[in-house]
Protein backbone atom coordinates (compact mmCIF):
# COMPACT_ATOMS: atom_id res chain seq x y z
CA UNK A 1 0.00 0.00 0.00
CA UNK A 2 1.11 3.09 -0.73
CA UNK A 3 2.39 5.65 1.83
CA UNK A 4 1.61 9.38 2.48
CA UNK A 5 2.20 11.84 4.73
CA UNK A 6 0.12 14.86 5.69
CA UNK A 7 2.56 17.70 7.87
CA UNK A 8 -1.15 19.95 9.42
CA UNK A 9 -2.75 21.00 12.45
CA UNK A 10 -4.55 18.85 14.22
CA UNK A 11 -8.32 20.10 14.33
CA UNK A 12 -9.93 18.62 17.88
CA UNK A 13 -13.91 18.69 15.71
CA UNK A 14 -12.15 16.28 13.37
CA UNK A 15 -13.60 18.13 10.22
CA UNK A 16 -10.11 19.25 8.67
CA UNK A 17 -6.79 19.34 9.70
CA UNK A 18 -4.85 16.30 10.12
CA UNK A 19 -7.89 14.28 10.62
CA UNK A 20 -9.70 15.12 7.15
CA UNK A 21 -6.52 14.49 5.47
CA UNK A 22 -6.08 10.54 7.45
CA UNK A 23 -9.73 10.13 6.54
CA UNK A 24 -9.28 11.53 2.76
CA UNK A 25 -5.85 9.04 2.79
CA UNK A 26 -7.77 6.00 3.49
CA UNK A 27 -10.95 6.53 1.69
CA UNK A 28 -8.78 6.85 -1.21
CA UNK A 29 -6.83 3.76 -0.63
CA UNK A 30 -3.25 4.64 0.33
CA UNK A 31 -1.99 4.30 4.29
CA UNK A 32 -1.72 8.03 6.06
CA UNK A 33 1.66 9.14 8.12
CA UNK A 34 1.28 12.48 10.13
CA UNK A 35 3.16 15.44 11.11
CA UNK A 36 1.29 17.78 13.71
CA UNK A 37 2.21 21.38 13.37
CA UNK A 38 -0.30 22.93 15.88
CA UNK A 39 -2.72 21.55 18.32
CA UNK A 40 -6.07 23.67 18.18
CA UNK A 41 -9.35 23.80 20.12
CA UNK A 42 -11.94 24.20 17.50
CA UNK A 43 -15.28 23.02 17.11
CA UNK A 44 -18.00 23.38 13.83
CA UNK A 45 -18.50 27.26 14.80
CA UNK A 46 -14.81 28.30 15.59
CA UNK A 47 -11.34 27.87 16.26
CA UNK A 48 -10.91 29.42 19.67
CA UNK A 49 -7.25 28.97 20.71
CA UNK A 50 -4.24 27.38 18.53
CA UNK A 51 -0.83 25.75 19.67
CA UNK A 52 2.14 26.02 17.80
CA UNK A 53 4.23 22.97 18.01
CA UNK A 54 8.03 23.29 18.57
CA UNK A 55 9.99 23.36 15.40
CA UNK A 56 12.32 20.77 16.55
CA UNK A 57 9.81 18.42 17.16
CA UNK A 58 8.22 19.00 14.15
CA UNK A 59 11.79 18.59 12.20
CA UNK A 60 12.16 15.53 14.33
CA UNK A 61 8.96 13.67 13.34
CA UNK A 62 9.08 14.43 9.10
CA UNK A 63 12.90 12.67 9.84
CA UNK A 64 11.43 9.57 11.58
CA UNK A 65 8.38 9.74 8.86
CA UNK A 66 11.20 9.59 6.21
CA UNK A 67 13.84 7.67 7.89
CA UNK A 68 11.58 4.04 8.35
CA UNK A 69 8.54 4.96 5.32
CA UNK A 70 8.70 4.82 1.74
CA UNK A 71 6.73 8.04 1.16
CA UNK A 72 5.05 8.55 -1.84
CA UNK A 73 3.57 11.69 -1.51
CA UNK A 74 3.11 14.58 0.89
CA UNK A 75 0.31 17.17 1.81
CA UNK A 76 0.89 19.90 3.30
CA UNK A 77 -1.81 22.30 5.48
CA UNK A 78 -1.85 24.43 8.74
CA UNK A 79 2.33 25.40 8.81
CA UNK A 80 1.11 28.73 11.22
CA UNK A 81 4.17 30.65 11.51
CA UNK A 82 7.68 31.48 9.07
CA UNK A 83 9.45 29.20 11.43
CA UNK A 84 7.67 26.44 11.06
CA UNK A 85 7.59 27.04 7.01
CA UNK A 86 11.02 27.64 6.91
CA UNK A 87 12.07 23.69 8.98
CA UNK A 88 9.18 21.82 6.76
CA UNK A 89 10.46 23.02 3.42
CA UNK A 90 14.01 22.56 4.44
CA UNK A 91 13.11 19.05 5.63
CA UNK A 92 11.25 18.48 2.67
CA UNK A 93 14.04 19.16 0.36
CA UNK A 94 16.57 17.36 2.26
CA UNK A 95 14.44 14.36 1.73
CA UNK A 96 13.67 14.83 -1.69
CA UNK A 97 10.06 14.48 -1.03
CA UNK A 98 7.88 13.52 -4.18
CA UNK A 99 4.26 14.95 -5.48
CA UNK A 100 4.27 17.27 -2.72
CA UNK A 101 0.81 18.71 -2.51
CA UNK A 102 0.58 22.19 -0.75
CA UNK A 103 -2.61 23.36 0.63
CA UNK A 104 -1.77 26.95 1.67
CA UNK A 105 -3.94 27.02 4.37
CA UNK A 106 -4.01 30.93 5.73
CA UNK A 107 -7.60 31.15 7.65
CA UNK A 108 -10.61 29.42 9.22
CA UNK A 109 -14.19 29.52 7.84
CA UNK A 110 -14.45 31.36 11.19
CA UNK A 111 -11.91 33.79 10.60
CA UNK A 112 -9.39 32.82 12.84
CA UNK A 113 -5.98 33.27 11.77
CA UNK A 114 -3.92 30.04 10.80
CA UNK A 115 -1.04 31.77 9.06
CA UNK A 116 1.17 34.52 10.16
CA UNK A 117 1.24 37.22 7.31
CA UNK A 118 5.34 37.12 7.47
CA UNK A 119 5.04 33.30 6.55
CA UNK A 120 3.37 34.38 3.48
CA UNK A 121 6.92 35.07 1.89
CA UNK A 122 8.20 32.07 3.08
CA UNK A 123 5.38 29.73 1.92
CA UNK A 124 6.34 31.82 -1.72
CA UNK A 125 9.67 31.76 -1.38
CA UNK A 126 10.90 28.49 -0.36
CA UNK A 127 7.40 25.68 -0.13
CA UNK A 128 6.02 26.57 -3.41
CA UNK A 129 8.68 25.74 -5.45
CA UNK A 130 8.78 22.35 -3.91
CA UNK A 131 5.40 21.44 -4.58
CA UNK A 132 3.74 19.37 -7.73
CA UNK A 133 0.76 20.98 -7.27
CA UNK A 134 -0.71 24.14 -4.53
CA UNK A 135 -4.35 24.29 -4.49
CA UNK A 136 -4.86 27.42 -2.45
CA UNK A 137 -8.80 29.26 -1.89
CA UNK A 138 -9.69 32.24 -3.57
CA UNK A 139 -8.56 34.14 -0.88
CA UNK A 140 -5.14 32.11 -0.46
CA UNK A 141 -5.03 32.70 -3.85
CA UNK A 142 -4.84 36.22 -3.65
CA UNK A 143 -2.50 36.36 -1.28
CA UNK A 144 -0.38 34.54 -3.17
CA UNK A 145 -0.96 36.47 -6.70
CA UNK A 146 -1.17 39.19 -4.60
CA UNK A 147 -4.23 40.66 -6.77
CA UNK A 148 -7.97 40.32 -6.32
CA UNK A 149 -9.60 37.15 -7.25
CA UNK A 150 -13.31 37.45 -7.35
CA UNK A 151 -14.44 35.77 -11.25
CA UNK A 152 -13.15 32.42 -13.07
CA UNK A 153 -11.25 35.24 -14.74
CA UNK A 154 -9.05 36.44 -12.21
CA UNK A 155 -8.56 32.85 -10.73
CA UNK A 156 -7.40 32.29 -13.60
CA UNK A 157 -4.98 34.94 -13.69
CA UNK A 158 -4.05 34.38 -9.93
CA UNK A 159 -3.20 30.88 -10.90
CA UNK A 160 -0.73 31.94 -13.82
CA UNK A 161 0.93 34.45 -10.98
CA UNK A 162 1.03 31.82 -8.81
CA UNK A 163 2.50 29.37 -11.26
CA UNK A 164 5.66 31.64 -11.98
CA UNK A 165 7.08 31.11 -8.52
CA UNK A 166 7.83 27.81 -9.23
CA UNK A 167 5.81 24.79 -8.35
CA UNK A 168 4.67 22.17 -10.82
CA UNK A 169 0.87 23.25 -11.53
CA UNK A 170 -1.57 25.77 -9.00
CA UNK A 171 -5.30 24.20 -8.84
CA UNK A 172 -7.34 27.35 -7.70
CA UNK A 173 -10.51 26.40 -6.08
CA UNK A 174 -14.06 27.82 -6.52
CA UNK A 175 -15.71 27.44 -3.63
CA UNK A 176 -15.75 29.90 -1.79
CA UNK A 177 -17.23 32.10 -4.85
CA UNK A 178 -20.64 34.03 -4.92
CA UNK A 179 -21.75 31.72 -7.67
CA UNK A 180 -25.25 29.82 -6.20
CA UNK A 181 -25.29 27.28 -8.56
CA UNK A 182 -21.85 25.76 -9.49
CA UNK A 183 -18.80 25.84 -7.98
CA UNK A 184 -15.26 26.63 -10.58
CA UNK A 185 -11.78 25.29 -10.20
CA UNK A 186 -8.93 26.78 -12.49
CA UNK A 187 -5.70 24.85 -13.12
CA UNK A 188 -2.83 26.21 -14.65
CA UNK A 189 0.25 24.10 -15.90
CA UNK A 190 3.08 24.04 -18.38
CA UNK A 191 0.02 23.09 -20.92
CA UNK A 192 -2.26 25.80 -20.15
CA UNK A 193 -5.65 26.10 -18.10
CA UNK A 194 -8.17 23.48 -17.32
CA UNK A 195 -11.33 24.06 -15.78
CA UNK A 196 -13.38 21.92 -13.26
CA UNK A 197 -16.80 22.78 -12.99
CA UNK A 198 -19.20 20.90 -10.02
CA UNK A 199 -22.99 21.75 -9.06
CA UNK A 200 -22.97 23.23 -5.86
CA UNK A 201 -25.14 20.99 -3.05
CA UNK A 202 -27.83 22.78 -1.87
CA UNK A 203 -27.52 22.04 2.25
CA UNK A 204 -24.26 20.65 2.18
CA UNK A 205 -22.47 20.00 5.05
CA UNK A 206 -19.00 21.52 3.90
CA UNK A 207 -16.46 21.60 6.66
CA UNK A 208 -13.06 20.48 5.96
CA UNK A 209 -13.61 19.99 1.94
CA UNK A 210 -10.26 22.25 1.10
CA UNK A 211 -8.29 19.69 3.44
CA UNK A 212 -10.26 16.30 1.88
CA UNK A 213 -9.68 17.39 -1.45
CA UNK A 214 -5.95 18.14 -1.35
CA UNK A 215 -5.42 14.94 0.56
CA UNK A 216 -7.26 13.52 -1.60
CA UNK A 217 -5.26 14.66 -4.98
CA UNK A 218 -2.19 13.38 -2.89
CA UNK A 219 -3.49 10.09 -2.56
CA UNK A 220 -4.32 9.71 -6.36
CA UNK A 221 -1.02 10.80 -7.82
CA UNK A 222 0.80 8.54 -4.87
CA UNK A 223 -1.13 5.56 -6.54
CA UNK A 224 0.61 6.74 -9.85
CA UNK A 225 -2.53 8.81 -11.75
CA UNK A 226 -1.71 11.74 -13.86
CA UNK A 227 -2.44 15.04 -12.45
CA UNK A 228 -5.37 15.59 -14.49
CA UNK A 229 -7.33 12.44 -13.70
CA UNK A 230 -6.16 12.88 -10.17
CA UNK A 231 -7.91 16.05 -9.11
CA UNK A 232 -11.22 14.37 -11.62
CA UNK A 233 -11.04 11.73 -9.29
CA UNK A 234 -10.50 13.87 -6.03
CA UNK A 235 -13.24 15.98 -7.16
CA UNK A 236 -15.46 13.10 -7.53
CA UNK A 237 -15.12 11.94 -4.07
CA UNK A 238 -15.18 15.69 -2.59
CA UNK A 239 -18.78 15.64 -4.44
CA UNK A 240 -19.96 12.76 -2.65
CA UNK A 241 -18.77 13.42 0.33
CA UNK A 242 -20.45 16.88 0.53
CA UNK A 243 -23.43 15.38 -0.81
CA UNK A 244 -23.59 13.02 2.44
CA UNK A 245 -22.19 15.35 5.01
CA UNK A 246 -22.62 14.76 8.17
CA UNK A 247 -25.11 16.84 10.19
CA UNK A 248 -23.58 16.61 13.54
CA UNK A 249 -22.10 20.06 15.79
CA UNK A 250 -24.39 22.59 15.95
CA UNK A 251 -22.05 24.68 13.01
CA UNK A 252 -21.57 23.03 9.29
CA UNK A 253 -21.08 19.82 10.04
CA UNK A 254 -18.59 18.02 8.15
CA UNK A 255 -18.33 15.66 5.19
CA UNK A 256 -18.47 12.20 5.26
CA UNK A 257 -15.26 10.81 3.97
CA UNK A 258 -16.58 6.94 4.29
CA UNK A 259 -20.16 7.66 2.46
CA UNK A 260 -19.50 4.76 0.75
CA UNK A 261 -19.79 2.72 3.87
CA UNK A 262 -22.78 3.92 5.57
CA UNK A 263 -24.92 1.31 6.61
CA UNK A 264 -27.19 3.31 8.30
Amino acid sequence: MKQVLTIAGSDSGGGGGIQADLKSFHANGVYGLSVVTAATAQNTREVRESFELPVDLIESQIDAIFDDFDVSAVKTGMLSSKPVVDVVAGRLAAHGAPNLVVDPVMISSSGFDLLEPEAVVSVKERLLPLAALVTPNLHEAQMLAGMPVETPDSAKEAARIIFESGCGAVLVKGGHSCDPHSAVDVLYDVSGETVFSGPRIPGANPRGTGCTLSAAIAANLARGQQLVRAIENAKSYVTEAIRHGLSIGRGPGPTHHFFFLDRE
